[in-house]
């Protein structure tokens, strides 16, 4: 393995299992390598564009690249679609492998793997990359359903650095009993409440359940008429967040008219502070991605006025 720089920092994704896994793994690594605990922080896209970068040296996992980041011993492992590549900073970068498994790469270079840790990052990269055709991938969303019912720091608490206690935690009869009760419940009320946006794009209201496998179902179903479905969550912190998800790599186009990103079939986007409520989310998302042509009796009536008004 090339020799990585010795980080200030770790900084990475705070909102789902390959952020947490990701960021673990090089703290871990970090410890490995330069037998000092280094601090580990994590942020949503959100408050992440807002962040200061004052440190000399990170490691950035899970983050979509972005030209902010290009500085001199600075690594970014992460496998978001990028458009540009760094002239000072290093990036590790596959759009066909999850950060977890980045980061895992570089620990297993260096002696830090188990069989444990192959198990909980192999199901990660199922789970993130949403390999829907895998024969774990059910199991694999029970344990990315973990960091979204538990916030990212509690469960960081509970395992005290030991990624391997993952594994069949107690924690997943949780995710597993909610799964069996509220997810057929929440999938049927779903069912009625799928709302048109554009011809391509519909919101699914969510009640209860976990939202990616109502949706994953409802994408598969021979009545969903809308190559992309969306899901919306007002957050106190950062206002409406939208959440999209696709079969055929529609989901990110979308996201980035939104000033979003994330992966052909998930992907997401935080909307302008001045929507507040999911109604205004839906009009703001009509307004922005399916914008209504000027009728040609408003073009004729504008013409007239222009007409009149040069007569005057």
């Amino acid at each position: 393995m090339d020799v990585l720089p010795r980080p200030d920092v770790i900084l990475t994704h705070e909102s789902d299992l390959d952020g947490f896994v990701a960021g673990h793994l090089l703290q871990r690594l970090a410890q490995s390598l330069f037998k000092t605990e280094v601090r580990l922080e994590a942020w949503n896209t959100q408050a992440w564009r807002q962040r200061p970068l004052k440190e000399r040296s990170a490691w950035v996992c899970d983050m979509a690249y972005d030209g902010r980041l290009d500085r001199p011993d600075w690594v970014i492992m992460d496998h978001h679609p990028v458009e540009d590549r760094p002239r000072h900073a290093r990036l590790i970068h596959d759009t066909t492998r999850s950060a977890a498994l980045i980061c895992y790469d570089l620990c297993r270079a260096s002696g830090v793997a188990s069989p444990e840790l192959d198990r909980l990052v192999a199901l990660t990269d199922i789970g993130d990359l949403f390999k829907e055709d895998h024969a774990d991938f059910e199991l694999s969303q029970e344990y990315a359903a973990l960091l979204k019912s538990y916030p990212f720091w509690s469960l960081s608490k509970l395992i005290e650095g030991r990624l391997e206690s993952l594994l069949d935690h107690p924690l997943l009869e949780v995710v597993r009993t909610r799964k069996r009760v509220e997810d057929p419940i929440g999938l049927a009320w779903s069912r009625t409440r799928v709302t048109e946006i554009t011809s391509t794009l519909a919101w699914v209201d969510i009640a209860v359940g976990n939202s990616n496998l109502i949706v994953h179902e409802l994408l598969r179903s021979a009545e969903c008429r809308h190559p992309v479905l969306a899901t919306l969550i007002r957050k106190a912190a950062t206002g409406v967040v939208v959440s999209l998800r696709s079969r055929n790599g529609e989901a990110l186009g979308i996201a980035q008219k939104l000033q979003g990103g994330g992966h052909p079939n998930a992907a997401g986007a935080t909307l302008p502070r001045s929507v507040q409520t999911l109604p205004d989310a839906v009009e703001y998302l009509r307004k922005i991605l399916d914008p209504k042509p000027v009728g040609l009796a408003t073009l004729d009536s504008a013409f007239s006025d222009l007409q009149m008004g040069g007569q005057g």
